[in-house]
């Protein structure tokens, strides 16, 4: 049975070791602090509130310290942790909320109007609570019962949204076992211990937020500053301050670091590496990086599936170039064809996945649930190859999501949105290298005879039920889309037609 209650063993052993640290005010909680104020949190939201085994609890706000708590109390009581993504519309939340059905909608005040519009659209009526009631449970001293309700590790901790080809997001249930193996899995490629520390500035909700560092160091008893936004110089200026030996980012994030004016006098010899993921990493970035005597490894990693999966190990980042690396201990792979068959050494082909790190499924989705796995193993939609030394590499995606600044970003579901204009009869979307963010939206729309939207109009259109990152940068009026022999769009043209 895996242990579902790691602030509990934690406290137990280091009360005094700081778990987590809020890098906007400096708030310190202990390990000890961390294990009673989710204890409280979690007797709180039982016998006050009425919250059983299994409800979902949604959390709209930026990285603070209410996070860990809720996860604690979530490891302790069985609640379901649903981090909303804050960047969305409120059409977009209202789809999710309605999906989910919280019995607990918790909101960081700037985002209570956002709150607001999506529970009207979606017609739901959860409990409400600011987010400062969590914070408080810091300060209770309430009596609680020392029996929890009996979690099993299939349960899921968390619900995690992501877009879906479909262009409607789907729930990736996130158990506790998954936890515990993806936890198992870092540590074993990476060094996690009791003397690990980061600066957490990925969004809470994203797997990436969660799973690439900050449960594994909860787990192993480390020590993560949580950072609502990402600025380069602050980013600088914490690693520093805290002596922290390992620092996850993505390609954009590590450009703008190595842009800073302070990248050069930086004290950073605490860092062990940095763990890059989302997108390749341009050789000259590496390069930069290494020059300052910080290795970089590449990795690679899904929502429903770890996400720590593959890792390039920093010796080999300039010679395996490209590379997302090896698998990860535990992690099971396959290579097939369009028939199901196995590959050969460099012969592209779908990436399958198998492991205990690997989700049950989504949230009452069966139909997405059942195409996801072929014969037992998860279905990425990623083209990859394999050399002859084991070494990955991401050549395509069956899917046509792109990922812009680290954010996955689902043509369908830009496209969707887009046909509602009203001077657009037919749309396409696709993904663009964009010197800044890696990728951006590319969109070719056939307008309505005598209409000629500008890129302006557009975009202000799409800001208003999408959220920014999936607003195409570039707009391009076409008299017709191009299509292939089967009458599908031929989004390889229209590739090529951006590329001229």
């Amino acid at each position: 049975m895996v242990a579902t209650d790691w602030a509990a063993r934690w406290a137990a052993y280091t009360p005094k070791a700081i778990a987590f640290t809020d890098g906007d005010t400096g708030e310190d909680l202990t390990y000890g602090e961390l294990n009673r104020a989710g204890t409280q949190l979690a007797a709180h939201l039982l016998a006050v509130l009425g919250l059983q085994h299994g409800d979902r609890i949604a959390i709209l706000a930026e990285n603070n310290l209410a996070y860990p708590l809720l996860f604690v109390a979530a490891q302790k009581a069985g609640f379901v942790l649903i981090p909303v993504n804050y960047r969305l519309s409120a059409p977009e939340l209202a789809y999710i909320l309605k999906d989910a059905a919280p019995a607990l909608l918790i909101t960081e005040t700037q985002f209570a109007g956002l709150a607001d519009d999506a529970c009207q659209s979606s017609g739901l009526s959860p409990q409400r609570w600011p987010l400062r009631e969590v914070l408080s449970r810091k300060e209770e001293t309430m009596a609680y019962t020392s029996s929890w309700p009996e979690i099993e590790e299939t349960d899921p901790i968390f619900i995690l949204y992501t877009s879906g080809t479909t262009g409607f997001p789907k729930g990736a249930l996130y158990t506790h076992r998954m936890l515990f193996w993806n936890s198992v899995n870092t540590a074993l490629s990476l060094v996690i211990n009791t003397e690990s520390s980061t600066v957490n500035v990925m969004p809470p909700f994203h797997t990436g937020g969660w799973n690439v560092l900050l449960t594994p160091l909860l787990h192993r008893g480390g020590h993560t500053i949580l950072l609502r936004k990402f600025t380069a110089g602050r980013v600088l200026e914490l690693l520093e301050q805290s002596k922290a030996t390992v620092f996850m980012a993505v390609p954009t994030m590590l450009r703008m670091l190595a842009n800073d004016p302070a990248f050069k006098t930086a004290n950073l010899t605490s860092l062990r590496y940095i763990i890059v993921g989302g997108e390749p990493l341009p050789l000259p970035v590496i390069e930069e990086w290494h020059q300052r005597g910080i290795p970089i490894r590449q990795g690679f990693g899904m929502t429903e599936v770890g996400p720590n999966l593959f890792s390039l190990h920093q010796n080999d980042a300039t010679r395996k170039i490209g590379s997302i690396g090896r698998p990860n201990f535990y992690v099971e792979t396959r290579i097939i064809d369009k028939n199901g068959a196995d590959c050969t050494t460099d012969v592209p082909g779908e990436l399958l996945l198998r492991g205990p790190m690997t989700t049950p499924g989504y949230w009452q989705n069966m139909d997405a649930t059942r195409n996801a796995f072929h014969d037992g193993w998860f279905r990425t939609g990623d083209i990859v190859k394999r050399d002859h030394e084991g070494y990955f590499y991401v050549v395509g995606r069956l899917k046509e999501m792109y990922i812009s600044g680290g954010e996955n970003v689902y043509p369908a579901e830009v496209e969707r949105w887009l046909e509602k204009h009203p001077d657009i009869t037919d749309v396409a979307v696709i993904g663009v290298p964009d010197e800044k963010w890696g990728e951006v939206g590319s969109a070719f729309f056939v307008p309505l005879p005598g209409r000629s939207p500008t890129t302006e109009t557009l975009s202000e259109f799409c800001r208003q039920g999408l959220a920014r990152y999936k607003v195409p940068k570039h707009f391009t009026s076409v008299t017709e889309l191009p299509k292939n022999g089967t009458g599908k769009i031929d989004r390889r043209a229209l590739a090529e037609d951006s590329a001229l």
